[in-house]
């Protein structure tokens, strides 16, 4: 469940950024998987998400809000459920030391083929 604790308070200021989402108009099927999906249909939904991601203006904002409100679900700023979790598991260890590979700019500077992107990059837990 979200940490609602964690989100910005009302102001449209601090929202605004999802009214330029790529994902706007997108049906919500392709970033949220269906109960008991796994496997390459689990990989070909969200290699089809990211990739709207990919061409994303807010992808960085979007990205943060997940890693910030801790987003147990989706795809959010072109990351899964299980990349966030390795990005936020290796910031909280050590009093909040990154202990993991992942590119601090990963987010901000998507590579054309997201999905390709996230398969080649180096996690290291």
């Amino acid at each position: 469940m979200t940490d609602v604790r964690r989100l910005p308070g009302p102001g449209a200021e601090k929202w605004e950024w999802q009214l330029h989402g790529a994902c706007r108009g997108e049906s919500t099927e392709l970033f949220f998987h269906p109960e008991g999906e796994r496997g390459p249909a689990r990989a070909a939904r969200e290699a089809a998400a990211k990739a709207i991601c990919a061409r994303c203006s807010v992808i960085k904002e979007c990205g943060e809000h997940a890693l910030s409100a801790r987003e147990p679900y989706g795809v959010w700023g072109g990351m899964s459920e299980s990349e966030r979790e390795a990005i936020l598991t290796g910031r909280t260890r050590r009093g909040g030391a990154r202990q993991n590979n992942v590119p601090v700019g990963h987010v901000a500077n998507p590579a054309p083929d997201a999905a390709d992107a996230y398969r080649q990059a180096p996690v290291v837990a």
